[in-house]
This record gives structure tokens, C-alpha cells and sequence, in this order.
């Protein structure tokens, strides 16, 4: 159990870290990545207005159907919920983001969101 707690403890001072240094603005908002076991979040924010300009989660498009055979907590999952927040970021006018890990090791999932962003293209 001292372990769990410790490595939470060290991702949130990672993620504070992270967060001291990066700030989302109008022209270059902050993409803000979150995953969970089961599924993973990406929101694109602008910090100073305190306004989501768009998001895409895992769970919302296994509600639509979107997903196909990918599950959230997979690769493919989180390669798709990229994709989406890149058309949804560019739908809104965002070319331009900084990524926002959270704390998170860049690996994984994190890394196949921000690929398929990437690819689909958002600039970060």
C-alpha cells in the first residue's frame, strides 16, 4: 500500500511540475491528457479564459460507437480518441497545442494519443 501511495504522490508532482511550466493561451492551448484504467480523456483548454475548447474521451465514443473493436484502455482506443480531439480541435479553429501529459510517462497510451494527433494534424 506505501508504494501506491508513493507513486501516486510522485505522478502529482510531476503533473504540478508539468503544469507550472505549461499554460494554454488562446493562440497555443493546452491539450490535457487523463487516463484511467479503463478509458482516457483529451480536452483542449485555453487557461487564460478558463474555457474547454473541445474534448474526446474514450467513453463517449464507445457510446457513439466510434471505437469499433478498440477498447479505451488499449492502444488503438487511445490512438482513436486522438484522431478525434485533433478533428474536433481543428473544427474549433486550433492548429497549434501544447501537450499536456499530466504526469503521465510518455509511453503507452499517452504516446499513441499524441501520435495520432499528430498525424491527424495538430502541431505540438
Amino acid at each position: 500500500m506505501k508504494h501506491l501511495i508513493k507513486k501516486r504522490l510522485m505522478r502529482d508532482r510531476r503533473r504540478r511540475r508539468i503544469r507550472g511550466r505549461l499554460s494554454g493561451t488562446a493562440e497555443r492551448p493546452r491539450l490535457a491528457v487523463h487516463r484511467t484504467l479503463l478509458q482516457i480523456y483529451a480536452q483542449v483548454v485555453d487557461d487564460v479564459k478558463g474555457t474547454t475548447l473541445c474534448s474526446a474521451s474514450s467513453l463517449d465514443m464507445a457510446k457513439k460507437g466510434a471505437l469499433g473493436d478498440a477498447k479505451g484502455g488499449a492502444i488503438s482506443g487511445a490512438a482513436a480518441v486522438g484522431a478525434e480531439i485533433a478533428r474536433r480541435a481543428k473544427e474549433a479553429g486550433v492548429t497549434m497545442v501544447a501537450f499536456d501529459r499530466a504526469g503521465y510517462r510518455y509511453h503507452g497510451r499517452v504516446k499513441a494519443l499524441a501520435d495520432a494527433a499528430r498525424e491527424a494534424g495538430l502541431k505540438f
